[in-house]
């Protein structure tokens, strides 16, 4: 890791101007807390700032597209050989949620810009909706003085229909839980071609946000990739209990 001394006054702004310039986006940031489980950088410093980075809008498909690598896991690669380069520039340690060691990024992304979980268990930011993503995250030996986040957006609390409950084709969402199995099997049939292609219809349903919503390919690569995923945890677990 880069040491701070080594490097040029660089700003929050710099960083979020080069995430941009990426495809990706600063999505903010927090000085760490004990709770907030963050892996020690290398050579021990503590951690003193944490920025999540992810995305919102076309941007980054835009950017993973003309870039697209090759392999099971594309945009996972992607990700990682367009942000290892940026934190290196910026003089930090970067995590990924993907390839390793589980890191509650949902903590971090709330803690970073306020956002609150939804009925349908996904974060939902007050302008981007349900339509954004963590790509990873930047551990910083300093402070790099950003703003606190605000308080997270009441939309869920103050939608009286909340249609993201009731809207699933196959009733996978319940006060009970998400039902993933039955989700995947209305997937991978043909009645769930709409969903497949076009994201979750439960997702869609929510009225924040809409103007985020992903494009039918960025859509599917999201939701292909999601089947596979479960698919293969489901077998994991049947084989374990076989």
């Amino acid at each position: 890791m880069t040491r701070k001394s080594d490097l040029p006054d660089r700003t929050a702004d710099d960083l979020a101007r080069a995430l941009g310039e990426a495809g990706l986006m600063m999505r903010g940031g927090f000085g760490p807390a004990d709770i907030d489980a963050i892996p020690p950088l290398p050579g021990g410093a503590p951690v003193r700032t944490v920025v999540v980075v992810g995305n919102a809008g076309p941007a980054m498909w835009h950017a993973f597209s003309a870039n697209r690598p090759a392999g099971p896991h594309p945009l996972d690669a992607w990700t990682r050989a367009t942000l290892t380069p940026i934190a290196q520039r910026f003089g930090a340690a970067v995590v990924f949620p993907f390839g390793g060691t589980r890191l509650p990024f949902q903590r971090w992304l709330s803690r970073a810009d306020g956002s609150q979980f939804s009925p349908l268990g996904l974060l939902i930011h007050p302008d981007y909706g349900l339509w954004h993503a963590i790509r990873g995250a930047l551990l910083f030996d300093r402070d790099l003085g950003l703003e606190k986040a605000r308080a997270g957006a009441a939309a869920c609390q103050t939608c009286a229909p909340k249609p993201c409950l009731s809207t699933c084709p196959v009733s996978a969402f319940s006060p009970a839980g998400y039902d993933a199995a039955r989700c995947v099997a209305h997937l991978t049939s043909g009645a769930g071609e709409d969903c497949l292609a076009l994201g979750c219809l439960a997702r869609r349903a929510c009225p924040t946000g809409s103007s985020f919503r992903y494009a039918p390919g960025q859509a599917r690569h999201h939701m292909e990739a999601f089947v596979r995923a479960v698919s293969e945890h489901l077998a994991a677990t049947q084989t374990k209990h076989d």
